[in-house]
Order: C-alpha cells, then sequence, then structure tokens
C-alpha cells in the first residue's frame, strides 16, 4: 500500500470544524499505529539525507509530532519554534501577519548558529505563513534553510508560495482536494 493510501485511510475528516464550511482533516488517528508513525518519519527524513541537514525546526506545537524523529534520522538537533512565551530560556523571535491579526514565533537563543542548515518542519501546508515565519526566523539567524516537509498538503490554498523565497524543495506526503 502507497503511504498515500495508508495516510487516507487514517486521516480523519470532520465537517464543519473549529468552523462551519470547514473540513478539518484530523491527525490523531496516524499515531495509534507505531509502524506508520514509524513510515511516516522515514518518508519524510528520506529526500533530505544527502543535505548535510544540521538542525530540524518543528513549528509550535503539531511539528513537535515527528520533529524528533525526523531529526534522528537526519543525526540533526531538534529546534522547537514555539508561539510567543511558550519558552522559558533567553529568546529570539519574529513577528508575522495571519490572516486575522499578528502572531509571534519563538525559538531558544543560541538553538540554531550560524551555518547551520536547516529543514522546516510541520504537520500541515495551508497558507504556508506559520513556516514562512520559522523559515525567517532561521535565516535571520544564519541558517540556510534547504526546504519544507510536511505531512499533509492544502495545495488549493497556494501556501508553497510563500516560502518559495526560502526554498523551491517543499514536500508532503499527502495532498487534499480544495476543501480544507
Amino acid at each position: 500500500m502507497s503511504i498515500q493510501e495508508e495516510l487516507s485511510a487514517h486521516i480523519r475528516a470532520v465537517p464543519d470544524f473549529p468552523i462551519p464550511g470547514i473540513l478539518f482533516r484530523d491527525i490523531s488517528p496516524i499515531f495509534l499505529q507505531p509502524r506508520l508513525v514509524e513510515r511516516c518519519s522515514q518518508e519524510l527524513a528520506t529526500p533530505w539525507m544527502q543535505d548535510g541537514i544540521t538542525k530540524v525546526v518543528g513549528v509550535d506545537s503539531r511539528g513537535f509530532l515527528l520533529g524528533p524523529q525526523i531529526a534522528g534520522l537526519l543525526n540533526a538537533g531538534f529546534v522547537m519554534v514555539r508561539k510567543a512565551g511558550k519558552l522559558p530560556p533567553e529568546t529570539v523571535s519574529v513577528s508575522y501577519e495571519l490572516e486575522y491579526g499578528k502572531a509571534v514565533l519563538e525559538s531558544v537563543k543560541d538553538s540554531i548558529i550560524p551555518g547551520d542548515v536547516v529543514l522546516i518542519h510541520d504537520d500541515l501546508l495551508a497558507t504556508g505563513g506559520t513556516s514562512a515565519a520559522a523559515a525567517n526566523l532561521a535565516t535571520q539567524l544564519g541558517a540556510q534553510v534547504v526546504g519544507f516537509c510536511f505531512l499533509v498538503g492544502l495545495p488549493a490554498l497556494s501556501g508553497q508560495k510563500n516560502l518559495l523565497p526560502y526554498s523551491n524543495r517543499i514536500q508532503s506526503l499527502i495532498d487534499f482536494g480544495p476543501a480544507i
């Protein structure tokens, strides 16, 4: 069975969540299947094996689910990029625009250093704003962003265009059509 078929069988579609008209893609059933979690991690890591990745940046919070496994497979460190106020040590931050306002992402100071080769990971690519902000933070700290990897892509929302200033290498294991 292909990874897309397996994911399709385990990702639950939840209509009208969080608001009417939205078809939410619930990835939580994947994590009841240990071999599928392992397979997803391997599939997400494999294209990047020859890129010299030194850090995988996981985006708060679902980027923390597979990010450490991907980092381990790449023999790289794992960096949590979180919403403002969630990290106790000294942090660096970047502000970015959302469709409904502004937000801030933070990383522990010195977790990304000049010369790091970074892969950005999150569970889902929708509009790309948060992943682009994570890439912006990494590049401001002197890292090279080589690409982005996602479990799920929603290409109808055109999130890839927001990531192209950082890298044209954008991977998702499964894409879903226009409805989100």
